[in-house]
């Protein structure tokens, strides 16, 4: 496999100009060809080198002798690795006297150095380096002479132009402006793998500094621009490979990642872990983060990462993910990628801080409600038969439009006028509906302003499903006072999803003061009205007996009628009523499991052309602001071209 070797070091203030010297005048070594067997004291002196320099085992030399040490390849082994080590060669006075007493050797020219200008003077450039007073980075980049001679890096004047055309990505990767990079460079022709040495410092001896993220990209970047050619070929043959593996393994991650969000932790011994990392929390007194916890804290986490990842879905989810990473790192090496436990995987590091957090809700006894899914009452719409058909018509048709993923721009522009005529003649049907059209983004990027606008007109006209969207979208945005009564007074109506909001917010206590007995009696109305999440939440309350006395007949009467209507938890909480770990602790733990698929989203391979799109209703929210104070109206959006034409959310 054609390769590029890349070694980068240093040389600190006032010792950079000897070697610049030495890479500028150095003599052209002819190694000797001999094949007979490897001599005691070359053998020796590459031991030597092998300690003292641990990456010459990384030259394509090393390889060649390991292959076949023989006196030939162990001459072309040493000689590279004490060019290679220059700069620290200069103060040893053993690997230096082998140097000087090197056999055959040929002198090219009086110097080989270039560097950004088409002139360069020796004498010149080593009073520049004498006078600065910063750190000078070494580069030195190597190829084979087959791949050299085959890609035209086997003469100065074509690395020359390379390292010209790479000035300003080398700047960014070592944190020096452009404008004060400066670099010299040489071309050695060494008769295996010719080689050039590269000098580079900031004219500001304030900046300069590269990390091992700058060392890999500057290999990256230079690797692909001297096999440009052959990997773009290369990576037409991996595409086609690439897809026929992963193709079947992206389908499985994918439903295996639904499957997981949607399902539950039937494993007691998670929900055990959890509780003990609860209970251990109580003696942290700093952040409860994992980067912050003790080292048998941090085992505590690993453990219930891996123990989470032997449950069969996550198991089978997290080989899918393999096979999909296997085939993206090996589409750029060569190199067998390591599989790690999931504790010790980096894309899945975020699961961590999850298992804490989960474990300190458990701790503190944080109530949970389980209704992500849970749906909106439905639109009362009694009051659209007193419209005119005509009026009726009009607005059955609007909300179609609105709801149809394939209507266009114009036909859902024209809806929102037709509600917003009907909305001033007084339906509020039809203004709740353009509230809920501007808060979920259906005619165009969310815009809350003009929901809440819309909420407020069908809510005065004393609508109850306005009143609990407008007090739930004004809690959202802070305003409690409001937000609680806009809640009690759709409450007071009879609107169950109101009854259920307020006892969430009393048990919890985030918007109102907290008050569980008030809370018991809400849920018990909402209950009793049918909502299946309040009847959920009640069992819920009665059978962990936390909040509110232990009533085992209580709670099974609840979660029984919230399971009646098909509420999976409930049905969860039944099934493992006679488990020893508590019941908040095995929600906890299918909490987990549900944050997992989430992360598993997150870290899904992407084919190396494929881009990752998207925004959140945060982000979408920020950017329409941005947008109106630019003087902008939230809909004269252009169309967007991202490579290709892409289709208008309209």
């Amino acid at each position: 496999m054609p390769k590029l070797v890349q070694k980068c070091s240093y040389i600190k203030e006032g010792k950079a100009a000897g070697y610049m010297k030495y890479i500028a005048t150095r003599e052209r070594v002819e190694k000797l060809s001999s094949t007979a067997p490897v001599t005691e004291k070359q053998r020796e002196l590459i031991a030597s080198l092998l300690r003292d320099f641990p990456d010459t085992r990384e030259l394509h030399e090393y390889a060649d002798y390991e292959a076949a040490p023989t006196v030939a390849s162990a001459s072309a082994l040493i000689s590279m690795a004490l060019d290679m080590n220059a700069e620290e060669v200069q103060t040893r006075d053993g690997y230096m006297k082998y140097i000087a007493t090197r056999p055959r050797v040929e002198r090219q020219g009086e110097h080989g150095l270039f560097g950004s200008e088409d002139v360069v003077s020796l004498d010149a450039a080593l009073k520049e380096l004498e006078a600065h007073q910063g750190n000078v980075w070494t580069f030195i980049y190597s190829l084979r002479r087959e791949d050299a001679q085959r890609l035209g890096y086997d003469r100065a004047t074509a690395w020359r132009t390379l390292l010209r055309s790479q000035q300003v990505e080398m700047a960014t990767a070592m944190k020096i402006s452009p404008d004060k990079l400066r670099w010299y460079a040489a071309f050695h022709d060494e008769d295996t793998h010719p080689h050039i040495h590269m000098m580079v410092w900031s004219a500001d001896p304030k900046q300069g500094y590269l990390t091992k993220a700058g060392v890999a990209a500057l290999r990256s970047r230079m690797t692909g621009e001297v096999f440009r050619d052959e990997l773009l070929q290369l990576y037409r043959q991996k595409d086609m490979s690439y897809k026929e593996v992963t193709e079947a393994a992206r389908d499985a991650l994918r439903a295996l990642r639904q499957e997981m969000a949607a399902g539950f932790c039937d494993d007691p011994e998670v929900g055990r872990q959890l509780a003990e990392l609860a209970f251990s929390l109580s003696s942290v007194s700093g952040k409860k983060q994992y980067g912050y916890l003790r080292k048998e804290l941090k085992e505590k986490v690993d453990r219930i990462v891996d123990t989470l990842a032997e449950l069969p879905v996550v198991a089978e989810c997290y080989e899918a993910w393999n096979v999909c990473k296997d085939a993206q790192v090996n589409y750029y090496r060569e190199q067998e990628r390591e599989r790690l436990p999931l504790s010790r995987q980096e894309e899945f590091r975020s699961i961590k801080n999850l298992v804490v957090r989960e474990a300190e809700r458990l701790r503190q006894g944080i109530p949970s409600f389980e209704d992500r899914d849970m749906a909106e009452e439905p639109i009362n719409e009694d009051e659209v038969y007193c419209l005119t058909d005509e009026d009726a018509r009009a607005y059955f048709q609007a909300k179609t439009v609105l709801y149809d993923g394939y209507s266009s721009r114009e036909e859902k522009a024209e809806a929102v006028s037709e509600l917003e005529y009907l909305a001033e003649e007084g339906s509020s049907e039809a203004a709740l509906l353009l509230g809920k059209a501007w808060r979920d983004g259906l005619c165009a990027p969310p815009w809350e302003e003009e929901a809440e606008r819309w909420f407020r007109v069908a809510a005065e006209a004393g609508n109850s499903q306005a009143r609990y969207d407008l007090g739930v979208l004004l809690l959202e945005r802070g305003k409690n006072d409001e937000g609680i009564g806009l809640l009690v007074k759709a409450a007071n109506q009879g609107n169950a999803c109101a009854l259920y909001r307020l006892g969430k917010e009393a048990l919890t206590g985030t918007a109102m003061r907290k008050n569980v007995p008030w809370a018991v009696t809400v849920l018990t109305y909402a209950a009793e009205a049918g909502h299946a999440y309040a009847q959920y939440t009640l069992g819920k309350l009665y059978l962990q007996g936390e909040d509110i006395p232990e009533d085992r007949k209580q709670a099974v009467y609840w979660l029984g009628e919230a399971a009646a209507q098909g509420h999976a938890h409930a049905e969860y909480l039944l099934a493992h009523l006679n488990d020893e770990v508590r019941p908040s602790a095995m929600l906890a733990a299918t909490r987990l499991l549900h944050h997992l698929s989430r992360v598993f989203r997150e870290a899904e391979p992407q084919a190396p052309d494929e881009p990752r799109l998207r925004i959140d209703r945060k982000r979408a929210r920020q950017l329409m602001e941005k947008r109106l104070a630019m003087g902008h109206k939230p809909d004269d959006h252009e169309e967007q071209v991202i490579g290709q034409e892409m289709a208008t959310p309209w």
